[in-house]
Formats: structure tokens, C-alpha cells, sequence
């Protein structure tokens, strides 16, 4: 049962999740930095106010409609979005793209060393025996 626990956990993907939120948690610190620094004084600048939650509310019988919350909301995805996009996935591809056109050496395609050469010769000597 333990060998299995551990088997569990050693997996890449489990690793690669536990990344990813350590990551995503740090990030979202980011983001909410931007927004309560640089984003909230702009919009106080433009609405009066720091946040659009005062931002057409209003009453239909007893039923009260918040649309600044809706916009806050939006707005904080929006930038959460921008962010990701622009600092993660936009270098990314780039990176990629640059990879596929042979700009950039994959780490693999350095020149082999003697040692390595003859051991390639071996392998293939042996594959042609088989």
C-alpha cells in the first residue's frame, strides 16, 4: 500500500501539479499587487472611487443588481489573462517557434566527444547484428 503511495507521488504529473500551484499562488500575489497598487488608483482616478463596486447598482422591487462586482470580477480575469499570456505563454511560444527554425541549438545538438562517437558506432554495430 505504501509502495503505491509512493509510487503516486513520484509520478511527473503529480509533481508537475504541485508546481504549478506553489507557482499559480505566487503569481496571484502579483496580480493582486498590480491591481491594488496600479490598477484600483486608475480607476479611482477615472470613478471617485478605488473599486467599480459602486458602479451601476441599483433596485428592482427588493432585488439589488451589483454590476461593479460583475466588473471587478472581469476586469481582475481580464489581467490575470493579460498576464499569463503576455509573461508565460506569448515568450513561450516564441521560444518554441525560434527552436523549430533552428535559431536557437537544442541542448542535444552539441557535437559529440570521441568517446561518445564510438559509443554510438557500438550501438549501431550491434542494432545491424540483430
Amino acid at each position: 500500500m505504501l509502495k503505491g503511495f509512493k509510487e503516486f507521488i513520484m509520478r511527473g504529473n503529480v509533481v508537475d501539479l504541485a508546481v504549478a500551484v506553489v507557482i499559480g499562488a505566487a503569481f496571484g500575489k502579483i496580480v493582486t499587487a498590480l491591481v491594488d497598487n496600479l490598477i484600483n488608483p486608475l480607476i479611482a482616478a477615472i470613478f471617485g472611487k478605488p473599486d467599480l463596486s459602486g458602479v451601476g447598482n441599483f433596485k428592482i422591487g427588493k432585488g439589488e443588481f451589483h454590476i461593479g462586482l460583475i466588473l471587478n470580477e472581469l476586469l481582475s480575469f481580464l489581467f490575470v489573462a493579460a498576464a499569463i499570456y503576455f509573461c508565460i505563454v506569448f515568450p513561450l511560444n516564441k521560444l518554441a517557434e525560434r527552436r523549430k527554425r533552428g535559431q536557437e541549438p537544442a541542448p542535444d545538438d552539441e557535437p559529440l566527444t570521441t568517446d561518445q562517437q564510438l559509443l554510438v558506432e557500438i550501438r549501431d554495430s550491434l542494432r545491424q547484428r540483430s
